[in-house]
């Protein structure tokens, strides 16, 4: 039997081209046409690009021999994994390849901007020695803000910790022990780390949460001449509000790789001296872009071979009986993680899962990352899958313990029971899967229940008196909120009482808002997403 195929459509590393061609048949087609793709990919097991190549169902539904596309780099903006899983391909990528390479861009940006050396260096190609426009600020003593304490801010913590620099940091998602072990103090709030910083660099992920978090209104609270890095994701740190910050001297200087808009050719940003600015080359550095070719080559290799990938972005088809048993497990285990962080939002310390029932006699791991990967995804972008779930948990110092019961203690054959400590309290819940294979959830913090986790869930406290559930499914009709289903519990009667209701559609800030002030509701209904 011959070698199996792979084509590469986009530049990667030579040395991932020559580790492909250890163990594959190698097609290097750098800039090949989208025609001319289409009509030969079903003659490839295996396909890498970078972010150029658009691999949709069109491309997907005619690779019928393709196993993997590896995406040489981190985003998978240009690959719909969801077709992908649909059609058996595993998607891989590599997202910490350049992790070192960030870090070190972070660091030069900002030692460029605090002391103007590309507006210097300009001025002296230009034939003029003047010093005196230039002089800049040390970094010796000042208190640097960390905003994001994942891989690449915790990278850098450490190295402006070596230029004697007080590091703070702000990750409501991070354990404490993390920010302990990187030599950062800790700030309960964005506002609070934006108060005492000299210089604030950001290394989130790009999301509803963090865009424009840092705005006009962070900027107000900041020290006058504070400064700003962001090497991360355009969009993070406000342009417009950045703009004006610069223009009335809030803001002494600014590092900036990305950009709201990329490619970035006409920035209103660019005109200032005191702004460095680079066209998101955070991972473009010689090192990096090797380890970015090796490391998807090493793994499109293995999911060839049927090893694990540990970068796999989605779960592929698998054919044991036992995970095809344990499939609709997998989609509850998941989905019950995902509950925390919507109701939550301080640093998880510990988890504890038990299964309980005839599930306990299978390998419950894939059970164990489903559930971390959805208590992560509501707060970390694409790199959590179910291989690394376990590694993001223990970098953020969580333990995970896990227990088996050949029986369960419920009315129910099979119980999945996940307990969620932060340093306060706890979170507990769960649930089991229908005769349908429908995952629902069956007891919240003590409160019993049976309400399928799919879609839109309101979930309410409520005063277990008369003329309470009614006016609030009124109101939701008012709105035009159709109600599919909704599960009414309590503990003792006369006290606190709770609602679970799935709904058809989407429901906004405003009329969340409106239903925390009908009568008999405890607090501000949240609005939970499955």
């Amino acid at each position: 039997m011959g070698k199996k195929r792979v084509i590469v459509t986009e530049r990667i590393a030579d040395e991932g081209i020559a580790l492909l061609k250890t163990a594959l048949e190698v097609d290097y087609r750098d800039g090949i046409s989208r025609d001319e793709l289409l009509n030969i990919i079903e003659q490839y097991d295996a396909l890498i690009v970078r972010s150029v190549t658009k691999v949709d169902e069109e491309l997907i539904s005619r690779g019928t021999r393709l196993k993997v596309v590896g995406r040489a780099g981190n985003g998978i903006d240009n690959i719909d994994v969801e077709v992908c899983t649909r059609y058996g391909v595993i998607v891989a990528n590599t997202p910490d390849s350049n992790t070192i390479s960030a870090a070190e861009q972070t660091i030069s940006l900002l030692l460029s901007s605090v002391r103007n050396t590309a507006w210097a260096n300009n001025v002296v190609k230009g034939g003029i020695w003047d010093r005196k426009p230039f002089r800049g600020m040390e970094l010796y003593g000042k208190t640097v803000g960390v905003v994001g304490l994942g891989r690449i801010g915790s990278m850098v913590a450490t190295r402006l910790k070596s230029f004697n620099m007080k590091v703070i940091a702000y990750d409501p998602y991070i354990a404490d022990e993390r920010f302990e072990r990187f030599g950062a103090e800790k700030k309960t709030t964005l506002e609070e780390l934006v108060k005492e910083s000299d210089i604030i660099t950001v290394h989130t992920p790009r999301n509803e949460e963090t865009m424009h978090m840092i705005n006009e209104e962070m900027f107000a609270l900041a020290k006058d001449g504070v400064r700003v890095v962001n090497c991360a994701r355009g969009g993070i740190i406000k342009e417009a509000a950045l703009l004006k910050a610069l223009e009335s001297g809030k803001v002494a200087s600014a590092g900036l790789d990305v950009f709201e808009k990329e490619p970035a050719t006409d920035n209103p940003l660019f005109k200032f001296n005191n702004v460095v600015c680079t066209p998101h080359l955070g991972a473009d550095t010689f090192e990096a872009q090797k380890r970015v070719g090796e490391n998807i080559a090493e793994q499109v290799m293995k999911a060839l071979k049927g090893d694990i990938v540990p970068n796999m972005v989605n779960l592929p088809s698998m054919m044991s009986e036992e995970l095809d048993y344990l499939r609709p497990y997998i989609l509850l285990a998941e989905k019950m993680g995902s509950f925390y962080y919507q109701l939550e939002k301080s640093a998880v310390s510990r988890v504890e899962l038990t299964y309980s029932g005839p599930i306990s006699m299978n390998e419950t791991e894939i059970l164990t990352v489903g559930f971390l990967k959805g208590l992560f995804k509501p707060v970390m972008d694409s790199k959590v899958n179910y291989v690394n779930a376990r590694l993001v948990a223990e970098d953020r110092g969580i333990q995970v313990y896990e227990k088996k019961e050949d029986q369960s203690s419920k009315r129910y054959k099979n119980i999945i029971t996940a307990k969620v400590f932060n340093h306060n309290h706890q979170l507990e819940i769960s649930g089991t899967v229908s005769r349908g294979h429908d995952p629902l959830l069956v007891e919240i913090n003590g409160y019993e229940t049976e309400t399928v986790l799919e879609g839109y869930v309101i979930m309410v406290e409520n005063h277990d008196r008369p003329r309470v559930i009614g006016p609030f499914a009124t109101a939701l009709g008012d709105e035009n909120v159709n109600i599919a289903s909704m599960k009414v519990a309590r503990k003792t009667r006369g006290e606190i009482a709770i609602m679970l209701i799935n709904v058809d559609n989407h429901i906004s800030d405003n009329v969340l808002e409106k239903l925390k002030d009908l009568d008999g509701i405890k607090e501000r209904p949240r609005l939970l997403e499955f």
